[in-house]
């Protein structure tokens, strides 16, 4: 009976967490616009422990709508030369920094928690299925190496939010898809 109530614990406290995460204060998404790498993936999510190994770095392209809206396209390309691909819109909200979107069936709710614009994004992003909820932590570079000291602060991040410390990975290098 003490693991069901530990494992209850501990999902309550990283909601809890995951509930006090604030976008950037003076965040331009308009300057979030282009290509950036997805280098750093950490979830609480089951599914992660067996499809970790396998990932690779992929890219985002970003674009703000005239609306203000987000356009999110993902590709990754696969061990067997195919490329994962993944498009979605995300939708302003009142708070600056955070958007709204659905994917795969999946409420999501992101925050764009620490951009340098020219550097790095570290996006946090809580998705909500019926009663399950899910944080997902994402740390893309415009260019594919990031200093160490930007790997750590994503890591550090991580376990604040409620990640495990063997859930918090650094995306091998990948080549890119071509376009399509």
């Amino acid at each position: 009976m003490t693991f069901p109530l530990t494992l209850l614990g501990a999902l309550l406290c990283s909601l809890m967490v995951s509930s006090e995460v604030v976008p950037q204060a003076d965040i331009d998404v308009q300057r979030m616009t282009g290509k950036w790498y997805l280098l750093g993936f950490a979830t609480n999510a089951e599914w992660f422990v067996n499809r970790r190994a396998s990932m690779k770095a992929g890219t985002a392209m970003l674009t703000v709508t005239a609306d203000g809206e987000l356009e999110l396209s993902y590709t990754s390309l696969n061990s067997d030369g195919s490329c994962w691909r993944l498009n979605n819109v995300a939708k302003k909200t009142d708070v600056p920094g955070k958007f709204t979107y659905t994917s795969l069936g999946e409420m999501k709710d992101m925050c764009m928690v620490d951009v340098k614009y020219d550097e790095y994004a570290l996006i946090h992003t809580m998705k909500s299925k019926g009663s399950n909820a899910t944080v997902v932590n994402k740390l893309y570079g415009r260019a594919v190496d990031l200093s160490a000291d930007l790997l750590e602060k994503f890591r550090q991040f991580s376990l604040e939010t409620g990640i495990l410390p063997e859930n918090i990975a650094f995306l091998p290098k990948n080549a890119e898809c071509q376009a399509a």
